[in-house]
Formats: structure tokens, C-alpha cells, sequence
């Protein structure tokens, strides 16, 4: 495949170029043929079919894959094989909308607690919100469930967030998203921009659902504990980077403006007050300015959008050269984005295109192996492998 460069709109030195690769559609998937890179060539295989709407996926230590489905199930891979039956023990979902099953998480002492993690919109009486809860996940069954965050939000079926993640010290990082508030007349108003509901923020815990005493809140009468930043849109993708700790996030914007960003505590993202989007429709703005005094810039923007999603940080040996770059999955784009972090591991360098046509793709999880896992709306389960 050829490469070709596009320029777009540098901010703040912090985008310096982006080179597009493989920008035809790919159509029929080509099994095993092989699509070029910047830094690699590599192949892709399908994993599993025959799944609707595949959200998230992880591995267990004996070489399972779990994935969740977004109506509400959560099924097995077992040795190359998508087991017919769903996992029986899962809550049961708003799938309806935004909403549904997300994402999927093992314990970080799952070998020991065999505690699983899942966040999905709960449906309440009037109303649905984010919640994550864990389980025993035994003999292919959830058993023991029990609550660990019910988010306080307010609005309609979508931008539930739904992202979680274990980082180095422990702490698991939740996202919400701010449920679709309109952003209109006094931005600084929205729920977004409101320490006392969890709308638009991002939550760090204890691995039980406790507060953590050194959350950048805590004490104060006017925000909720848990919230360790806030001023987000919608971040649907979350990891953690393998060297220095830093929590990133993307966050899926509007006609324009999805961010990476990495999140700080007590830190102030935004939304809907700057950033770099427009309003859909007639394409209106949205926000006051793209700056605002004592309010974050992202490390990385999207415009036009790409729809951000699921979010890895690559560690693995099969591909050298993309250790410590993040890899952002596009849903409008239907796209694998390639971001290059300068030398500190803080900044984007330069964004390649990596799959163009691939279909919505959902997540992007690093394999025990070291493959770079992709799942997609319509193709399913599909991995990239080095070209032989």
C-alpha cells in the first residue's frame, strides 16, 4: 500500500505532521494479505464472528478472551473458539441507545480472587446510568456480584463513558460521560462543569468501591469524592502507559474536536466551555474559546472527527516500533489511528492512519503475545500480526 501525507492544523507544537496509510477502503477483508506502515507491515486475521456488537475484551491468565457484547451478554474464546453459550450471572442492561454492556475488566490479583469487573448502563426506574460492578467468575459463571459505583448522572441514552482500568498503584479509573447535556447558554452550568454530580468526569476508587483519602476532592461540601477530574465530553477509551503511569484517555467529541488527554488530578478538562469542536446540524460553535484560564489542552485533537473509542498503549515485542504508541479506534472513521509521543511520553508527534474502512471499531486491546486485537462492530474480533 502506499503512504501519502496530509498536513492539519498544528496546536501548540503539539501536532507536527500525520501520514495516512492504507486510505482505500478495505471492502472484503483480505485474510493474511499483507498492509504496510510507517514502521511495520502486518497482517490481519479474524478471531471470532458471529458477534453483535462487541464492546470490550480481555484475557484471563489461562489464555481466555472475554468479550462483552453491548445488549448485554458476556461471552467466551476458548482456544480460537466463540463458545455458543453467554456467561449466566451478568446484571441485566439498558441496552438501549448508548447504552448496554461495556467494558470488561479481570482483577489485577485475578489469579488469586478470580474478581471480574464489568461496567454497563443500569436501568433505574426512570432512568439508566454508568455502573460498575465485580463478581466471582468461576466455571464459566459470574457468582458473588455486588456494586462497586453507581454514577450520579442525569440525561438521555447516551455518553455513558463506561471505560475502566487498573492502574500501577492499584486504583481502578472509571469514566462517565456527561449524558448527553446540551451544551447551551451558561456553559460554565453544565453538569460537566458541577463538582456535585458525575457527570463528564473521570472516577478513581479503591479496588472495592472506597474512596480513596488523597482523591483531589475529598472534604469539600460542594463535589463528590470519587471524582478525580472533570470537564470531559465523553471518554470511551482508557489505559494506562506501561512506563511512566500516566492515565490517558480519549475523549469522542462532536462534529470535531476528540482529545487525548492525560488526566491529572483535580484538573479541569473543558467541556463544553473550550475546545475544538462545533455543534451538529448547521454546524454552529459550541464553545466560548478554544483556551480558558485554569482548563486543560489536550496532548492530541481530532478535526475532523474520528469518533473516538477504545484506547491501547502498546508494550509488546512483536511490534518494536510502536512500543509506547497509542493506538485510538474511530468510529465515524472507521479507522485504527497510530499515535507517536515524543521522547517524555507526553505529546503527539505524528498520527498515521493505519486501517481506513475497517468498520466501527469498539476497542483495541495489546493480546498475551503481544498481537494488537481489534473489535469491530461488523467484522468482529480481528488481529494484527507481524508480515512474515
Amino acid at each position: 500500500m502506499t503512504m501519502r501525507q496530509r498536513s492539519i492544523r498544528p496546536f501548540a507544537g503539539l501536532v507536527l505532521a500525520t501520514a495516512i496509510a492504507g486510505l482505500a477502503p478495505l471492502g472484503a477483508l483480505a485474510q493474511g494479505d499483507s498492509y504496510s506502515s510507517a514502521a511495520h507491515d502486518f497482517e490481519i486475521t479474524t478471531v471470532a464472528e458471529g458477534l453483535e456488537v462487541p464492546w470490550s475484551m480481555t484475557w484471563l491468565p489461562n489464555g481466555d478472551m472475554l468479550v462483552t457484547e453491548r445488549p448485554g451478554r458476556l461471552r467466551i474464546v476458548r482456544n480460537g473458539t466463540l463458545l455458543a453459550a453467554p456467561v449466566e450471572g451478568v446484571p441485566e442492561v439498558h441496552a438501549v441507545g448508548q447504552g448496554g454492556l461495556f467494558d470488561v475488566l479481570p482483577h489485577p490479583d485475578f489469579e488469586s480472587n478470580n474478581l471480574v469487573y464489568l461496567s454497563f448502563s443500569k436501568p433505574l426506574p426512570d432512568e439508566s446510568t454508568t455502573t460498575v460492578i465485580r463478581g466471582t467468575f468461576e466455571n464459566d459463571r459470574l457468582s458473588n456480584v455486588e456494586t462497586i459505583f453507581q454514577a450520579d448522572t442525569m440525561g438521555r441514552n447516551g455518553h455513558y463513558g463506561g471505560r475502566i482500568a487498573f492502574d500501577n498503584d492499584g486504583y481502578l479509573f472509571i469514566t462517565i460521560g456527561d449524558r448527553q447535556a446540551s451544551p447551551s447558554g451558561d456553559l460554565q452550568a453544565h453538569p460537566a462543569q458541577d463538582l456535585a454530580n458525575h457527570s463528564g468526569t473521570v472516577i478513581r476508587l479503591h479496588d472495592d468501591g472506597r474512596v480513596p483519602s488523597d482523591n483531589p476532592f475529598v472534604g469539600r461540601r460542594d463535589a463528590l469524592p470519587e471524582i478525580y477530574s472533570y470537564g470531559h465530553r465523553n471518554p470511551q477509551g482508557i489505559d494506562i502507559h506501561p512506563v511512566t503511569g500516566d492515565v490517558w484517555t480519549d475523549e469522542h467529541g462532536p462534529q470535531g474536536g476528540d482529545e487525548l488527554n492525560i488526566e491529572e488530578a483535580g484538573k479541569n478538562y473543558g467541556w463544553p466551555v473550550i475546545g475544538y469542536g462545533v455543534n451538529y446540524g448547521p454546524g454552529l460553535p459550541i464553545h466560548s474559546s478554544q483556551q480558558g484560564e485554569g482548563m486543560e489542552q489536550p496532548r492530541h485533537f481530532w478535526v475532523p472527527s474520528i469518533a473516538t473509542a477504545g484506547l491501547m498503549i502498546y508494550s509488546g515485542d512483536l511490534f518494536p516500533n510502536w512500543q509506547g504508541d497509542i493506538f485510538v479506534g474511530g468510529l465515524r472513521g472507521q479507522q485504527l489511528a497510530r499515535v507517536d509521543l515524543n521522547n517524555e511520553g507526553t505529546m503527539a508527534m505524528m498520527e498515521e492512519t493505519l486501517l481506513n474502512g475497517i468498520g466501527r471499531i469498539r476497542d483495541i486491546h495489546q493480546g498475551p503475545e503481544g498481537a494488537i486485537y481489534i473489535a469491530t462492530e461488523n467484522r468482529g474480533i480481528l488481529r494484527l500480526t507481524p508480515s512474515n
